[in-house]
């Protein structure tokens, strides 16, 4: 599968097979985040892998959508130096966190897995149950599983309503 093939074939996946994800599989798609660009090569990240039963049901219940506790694994990711702007202004952790974790999710693609990127959290009870300390910022969470749904692609707008030319 190239990568074209990937963005165009990923869905967010909201039902998941009872089946356990292979430890090399996993380790791919943490592999992606491992490799992908961050501001100035910092690095500033923390990927936590929840894998325990009971971890899930409490973290789902902190993100308030349950079908999040069906997937066998939930991927959150931290950024650990919230404090570091780009010079444009950005902060680099969300921007760092935000690629990282579309690599992670194009990987989950490409090994038949299913993800779901999630936004919508309460970040402090994320923070409670997996004891993340205050100063680190959850930016983003996807379950990781095996898809037990096929959704329709969502309409895309065309290119040229998306893109202009030297300038706005």
């Amino acid at each position: 599968m190239n990568v074209l093939t990937a963005i165009k074939g990923r869905r967010s996946i909201r039902k998941y097979k009872d089946k356990p994800v292979e430890e090399e599989k996993l380790l791919r798609v943490l592999e992606a985040a491992r490799l992908s660009p961050s501001a100035r090569n910092g690095q500033d990240w923390k990927f936590i892998v929840v894998r325990d039963l009971e971890i899930r049901k409490k973290l789902t219940e902190a993100i308030g959508q349950p079908f999040v506790g069906e997937a066998p694994i939930i991927i959150v990711s931290c950024g650990t130096n919230p404090e570091a702007i780009m010079r444009g202004g950005q902060p680099r952790y969300t921007v760092d966190l935000s690629i990282a974790t579309a690599y992670m999710i194009l990987e989950a693609c490409e090994q038949g897995l299913g993800t779901c990127w999630l936004g919508s959290y309460d970040e402090d009870k994320v923070k409670e149950v997996l004891g993340i300390p205050k100063e680190i910022r959850v930016v983003a969470i996807t379950p990781l599983g095996y898809p037990d749904e096929s959704p329709d692609p969502k309409p895309r707008k065309e290119l040229d309503e998306i893109i202009s030319y030297d300038k706005y």
